[in-house]
């Protein structure tokens, strides 16, 4: 069994002015609402949910961009109502949120 039971990487690269990037696009502080959310559902801790940040997961041009791990499932989000879509469905309850899947 793994440490986790699932594992959230968000990227939060910051790129060069002018190229496209998940940081310009406001992940840090998504990742940061995701991790406060998550915590205060107590869903936290070994065997549970961690969340992560991501140096560039190569895919900006589709970002913002999280993934969750073991499904390897890649979501793009657009605000706090996206995420907690995600924390709900994907983390709390195992459904997939296919109208954010990338």
């Amino acid at each position: 069994m793994s440490y986790y039971q699932r594992h959230v990487f968000f990227c939060v690269n910051q790129r060069e002015p002018g190229e496209s990037c998940c940081n310009n696009q406001g992940a840090t502080e998504m990742r940061a609402y995701a991790k406060d959310k998550v915590n205060a559902l107590k869903l936290s801790g070994k065997g549970k949910v961690r969340i992560n940040n991501a140096g560039c997961l190569d895919r900006c041009d589709e970002g913002p961009v999280l993934v969750v791990y073991p499904e390897g499932v890649w979501y793009t989000y657009v605000d706090k109502e996206d995420i907690d879509e995600i924390v709900t469905e994907h983390l709390q309850n195992g459904r997939i949120v296919e109208r954010l899947k990338i």
